[in-house]
């Protein structure tokens, strides 16, 4: 690109605040025609409330935005896509019972006639290289062509700027490579692409230039390219970052061990496990990874002890506990944390010294001859904001006046400090900003050099090669043998991911 151009998408003091919260502080930033330009900070730094006043869904206190040289003041979403403002959210929103013409259909603001809609679908997508069957139900589809649906809903509206957030979560290696390649075709065509992704190789990799985002303020413009993910990241954080340390894993006995566990799906469009099978040392740390919807959840489910299993499917230190429920499993020493924070491993209305309580009762004794120790229960709830840096007023907070990150935090140090032998969690640092990430990931690390026995579920295949000894991957409900982590490419766990065996791996043709 050379030659001096005109912004395509000009921010000048963008300003928005929240009760008790500045959530954006005199933003100023330009992207160019045909630019792709990231959009970096930790959680909490004001990147959603930005990309939705570009879109619409929330409107400025002060300042302006031009689009293509005109003043640019979304009233609603349709307002921004009719100016040639399209966007992929990270959380898709589409109807599973509903074919993916039908889903287009919904998001568009004046769709075709049915037969029309299908064929530029299939035009469309075939041009970009993003296949897809119109009439297939969206209920059928993988997360990575969920994402098809929702970027070639937004490239038949020919949009001039595309807002992508967090795209790449839910795609195996190969599939980043396509959207990438997508990515570049529109670029080159002169399609803008406001990027936002914690992936910072991605960026290097992907982008044009980087805005940063600090505590709602610009801190850094730059070009990715020029820095390595680390500084990155510290200019985010604004404070020098230590990956986790890792001494050499001294591993014992068994003492987890699952065989055949087969279940149904829970759902018409959950996943069924298929005769799942793997051995857990002591002091091992097993990384499973896995394109959303695989099975995390109902994995997570069986071995936690929600969902009941033939008791010899799972063995706890030789013990049959598949028919055991999660306060059986707990006192024998398996503890699990959930991706789903509030709701799941959280109540939202109660305290967090309620919620310490759920699930501490039996390891921390704290109810006794039926009776609560509320003093025990507060030092614990205490004990976890302290040493896991819980961003709280204190331990009467209601869970669902955390942020993401803080209560992360709090149910990840939760489980932790009860002390299991073995520990299962999904997602550990999601919604976490880097610093905090950093210290989960060394206190689970510290947790297994204490001998525990550690799996971690998570769609982030950095983390899992960052801390894992063994790796496997979880694909419509089987799970691949597990691997030693290191020296596996990323062109083998990306056929891992996509179900390769592990003798195939090494050998399939990438």
């Amino acid at each position: 690109m050379t030659g001096k151009r005109d912004p395509l998408l000009s921010v000048q003091g963008l300003t928005k605040a929240y009760p008790g919260v500045l959530a954006n502080d005199d933003i100023s930033f330009s992207v160019l025609p045909g630019e792709v330009h990231a959009l970096l900070g930790e959680n909490g730094a004001g990147k959603s409330t930005l990309v939705k006043m570009i879109y619409g869904l929330v409107h400025p206190d002060r300042g302006e935005m031009m689009l293509n040289g005109v003043p640019y003041a979304p009233a609603k979403p349709g307002d921004a896509r009719l100016a040639g403002v399209a966007m992929v959210f990270q959380h898709f929103s589409l109807f599973d019972a509903l074919s993916v013409a039908e889903n287009i259909s919904l998001g568009m603001e004046h769709p075709p006639r049915p037969a029309d809609l299908s064929e530029q679908i299939t035009r469309v997508s075939q041009a970009y290289g993003l296949p897809l069957d119109p009439d297939r139900l969206v209920g059928e589809l993988s997360a990575g062509e969920r994402q098809r649906v929702e970027i070639i809903r937004c490239l038949l509206q020919d949009p001039k700027l595309l807002i992508m957030d967090e795209p790449t979560s839910v795609l195996t290696p190969q599939e980043v490579g396509i959207l990438f390649e997508t990515l570049r075709k529109l670029s080159r065509e002169g399609t803008a692409i406001l990027y936002i992704s914690h992936k910072l190789e991605e960026i290097r990799d992907l982008c044009d230039s980087a805005t940063i985002l600090r505590q709602g303020r610009v801190v850094a413009t730059c070009d990715p390219r020029e820095h390595s993910a680390r500084e990155l990241a510290e200019l985010m954080v604004g404070e020098i970052l230590q990956a986790p340390e890792r001494t050499s894993a001294n591993m014992g006995e068994v003492v987890l061990d699952v065989s055949g566990l087969s279940l149904p799906a829970p759902t018409h469009f959950g996943t069924a496990l298929e005769n799942i099978g793997f051995s857990l040392r002591a002091g091992e740390v097993l990384g499973i990874g896995g394109v959303a919807g695989n099975g995390q959840d109902e994995l997570l489910a069986s071995l936690s002890g929600e969902t009941r299993t033939a008791p010899h499917c799972i063995r706890l230190d030789g013990r049959p506990i598949g028919n055991l429920g999660p306060n059986a499993r707990r006192e024998l020493g398996l503890l699990a944390a959930p991706e789903e924070r509030l709701g799941h491993a959280a109540a939202p209305d109660m305290s967090l010294t309620e919620n310490a309580l759920l699930t501490g009762a039996i390891r921390e004794k704290l109810v006794r001859n039926g009776v609560i120790s509320w003093a025990g229960t507060r030092k614990f709830a205490r004990r976890i904001i302290g040493e896991f840096d819980v961003r709280t007023p204190g331990p009467e907070t209601p869970a669902r006046a955390l942020s993401g990150g803080n209560l992360q935090k709090f149910v990840i140090g939760r489980e932790i400090l009860q002390r299991p032998e073995v520990l299962v969690v999904n997602q550990p640092t999601w919604g976490v900003d880097a610093s905090a990430a950093a210290s989960i990931r060394q206190a689970l690390l510290d947790l297994a050099q204490k001998g525990a026995a550690i799996i971690v579920i998570s769609q982030d295949l950095d983390e899992l090669m960052e801390i894992s000894d063994t790796f496997a991957a979880l694909a419509a409900g089987h799970l691949t043998k597990p691997r030693p982590a290191h020296g596996l490419t990323v062109e083998e766990i990306g056929l891992m991911l996509a179900g390769m065996t592990t003798e195939e791996a090494p050998h399939a043709d990438a």
